[in-house]
């Protein structure tokens, strides 16, 4: 992360209290906003009582499971939080007792306006009924929307969603769809005729499977991480009695975006993607991970005796189990496999939580020894490369030497 934006505070210990938090982004956003110290504090719902009487903090964030609880601990709370009937963020007065705010407010407003979209007047659905969908709920009802909230058991639910087709803008404000779990999504895009926006709380993956939809039919879409970074932002406001600029926000949500994707090299076999990927890894500072030898790890066979004895269909399934398990993890640089692009499924896969990198080398200069799929490259060369374009967030030219070609995508990773 870059500079610190507010200093002198090193005396102050802030935190966030939750149930379960060992994904939490909050002490590496928090890092670059103050010099305060600033820990997770995973504490059990039995424990919840004696954390509230006997902590050392001079202030907290608070998620999930809470920010309603939380509120009677507090002797005041915001009007706005009180109106959300949530809280997220309190404050240690200098006689002992909290003070509650919620700044998901400031988060979810933010967040929606990174889609430019008016809900005046028009309709949104909210899917879930807990604290974060209070906060949501509020401010679009603030800006005017209709808002229907959808949850499993109320009067709009899952299965009758379809009657509220006509709305315009969709939040996903459930734990579906949430790291490990993300291939679920919590509804199907294709009943709503008009929408127009669909935002998910969620941050990890960066891009989840309703995220994923909406784009793929050209609907503007939002994730969880700017709401994050931006609640944030205030919280140390409130913590700090002092003000930070707004495009602070985008600074650290790019920055926390580009260490959180993983890097992933696609390209013909023998095109240099595991050497190159090796010392990209190595100057970033990353992990490095290469799908064939995790397929090796997986069946203590090589991608070449699989294909020989099985077939290739039978290979390309293993590869793909490799791949989603690599692809939920954060920040690592992935060599994959040239033929990783003939499944249409790992391109979902790669949407979620990587930025893809084709690596284009002359074919002539590729190495062919125990490729069993490289006999015929031109014709290979062919099928695939429309794939990598397609599957590519970014094309490199792999002419020349290991560290020539890794400084040439350092050089953009690093834009």
């Amino acid at each position: 992360m870059s500079k610190i934006y507010l200093e002198g505070y090193s005396d102050r210990k802030f935190g966030l209290l939750g149930e379960r938090l060992s994904h939490s982004f909050s002490p590496e956003i928090h890092k670059a906003l103050a010099d305060y110290d600033y820990n997770l504090y995973e504490v059990s719902r039995e424990k919840l009582p004696d954390f509230m009487r006997n902590n050392d903090l001079s202030g907290f964030n608070v998620t999930i499971p809470y920010k309603q609880e939380v509120m009677k601990y507090c002797a005041e709370i915001s009007k706005r939080a009180e109106k959300i009937g949530a809280v997220n963020t309190v404050v240690k007065r200098s006689d002992g007792t909290y003070f509650g705010d919620n700044t998901d407010y400031d988060g979810f407003s933010y967040m929606l306006s990174e889609i430019s979209l008016d809900v005046n007047g028009k309709k949104a659905v909210v899917l879930g009924s807990g604290g974060a969908s209070k906060t949501v709920q509020t401010v679009l009802r603030e800006l005017g929307a209709e808002v229907v909230v959808v949850s499993r058991n109320g009067e709009d639910n899952y299965n009758n969603i379809e009657r509220h087709s006509d709305a315009v803008l969709l939040v996903n404000a459930t734990p579906v769809g949430m790291y490990p779990n993300v291939e679920a999504a919590p509804v199907i895009l294709n009943s709503f005729e008009n929408l127009q926006g669909v935002c998910d709380l969620i941050y990890n993956p960066l891009q989840t499977s309703i995220l994923l939809e909406a784009q793929k039919g050209g609907i503007k879409t939002a994730n969880g991480l700017s709401m994050l970074v931006s609640q944030a932002k205030r919280a140390a406001e409130i913590f700090c009695s002092e003000s930070i600029f707004d495009e602070v926000v985008d600074k650290i949500t790019d920055e926390l975006s580009k260490d959180t994707e993983n890097i992933v090299l696609i390209g013909m076999p023998g095109c240099g993607k595991s050497s190159v990927g090796r010392l990209l890894a190595q100057k970033l500072q990353r992990e490095f991970a290469d799908t064939d030898e995790e397929v090796f790890s997986y069946t203590q066979r090589t991608p070449s005796e699989i294909i020989k004895s099985d077939g290739e269909d039978a290979f390309r399934k293993v590869e793909t189990e490799v791949l989603s398990k690599l692809a939920k993890e954060k920040g690592l640089v992935i060599a994959t496999g040239g033929g990783i692009v003939t499944r249409k499924e790992n391109e979902v896969i790669l949407r979620r939580n990587s930025r893809v990198i084709y690596i284009e080398r002359d074919i002539n200069l590729l190495a062919t020894e125990d490729r069993p799929l490289s006999k015929n490259l031109e014709n290979l060369f062919e099928v695939r490369e429309p794939l990598y374009k397609r599957f590519a967030d970014l094309v490199i030219d792999g002419s020349g030497t290991v560290e020539e070609v890794s400084k040439r995508i350092l050089n953009e990773v690093q834009k």
